[in-house]
């Protein structure tokens, strides 16, 4: 973790990094895109709940009474940001199949590349839970911070972003305006082209996933 942005957490596991390989080949089809994004999101959301807090429980085995540990605490909620944060809840859901899903809308203006709100949606007492937003795409840092400040007007106040390409601007926007949020990404790129694009990057997720220009 560059020690510049004690915010972000790259998760480098050799089998993400194979994916994520393919994932950037603009040969890849829709359909395979599709399934390594889901692929990816599963992996990383091991590691992104690893810190998550336990109690001890009593069960009876088949053969006699035992203590053993699960998941305590806050409510967990993911939160994608429309549109591309989508092709992300399954994956990590599968792992966590009581999961609560909200949803931000949230698009970026291609002139002035500031994110513009047109949806929100979130399960009720936000307060009383611990939310994980999902976004491909780390660029600007715009969106996310925005998510992430709408979140915290309705009283939430432990946050995860989780994503799969992140570039130094993004990252650095996010420690500047949101220094608690933990940053977790698959790879952090090199910079953003003039279009706000990340480069090398892996093009635009949105369109890359649901087939659209």
């Amino acid at each position: 973790m560059p020690t510049e942005y004690p915010n972000l957490t790259v998760i480098a596991h050799p089998l993400i990094r194979h994916k994520l390989a393919v994932l950037r080949d603009r040969e890849t089809s829709k359909k395979k895109f599709k399934e390594l994004v889901d692929e990816i999101a599963t992996l990383m959301a091991y590691e992104v709940t690893r810190d998550l807090p336990v109690h001890d429980v009593e069960i009876e085995t088949p053969l006699e009474r035992t203590t053993e540990q699960m998941i305590a605490g806050k409510k967990l909620t993911l939160v994608p940001i429309l549109r591309a944060g989508l092709g992300m809840v399954d994956g990590v859901a599968r792992l966590m199949p009581s999961v609560r899903v909200g949803h931000i809308g949230l698009y970026r203006d291609h002139e002035t590349l500031e994110p513009v709100d047109y949806y929100f949606k979130i399960p009720k007492t936000p307060e009383e839970r611990h939310f994980i937003v999902l976004d491909p795409m780390l660029a600007t840092g715009g969106s996310a911070s925005a998510a992430v400040s709408s979140l915290k007007k309705q009283g939430v106040a432990r946050i995860q972003f989780v994503c799969l390409v992140a570039a130094p601007e993004g990252v650095a926007r996010m420690l500047k305006d949101h220094p608690d949020v933990q940053v977790f990404t698959a790879a952090l790129d090199r910079e953003l082209n003039a279009q706000g694009y990340i480069l090398p990057g892996l093009g635009d997720a949105g369109d890359r996933l649901f087939g659209t220009k």
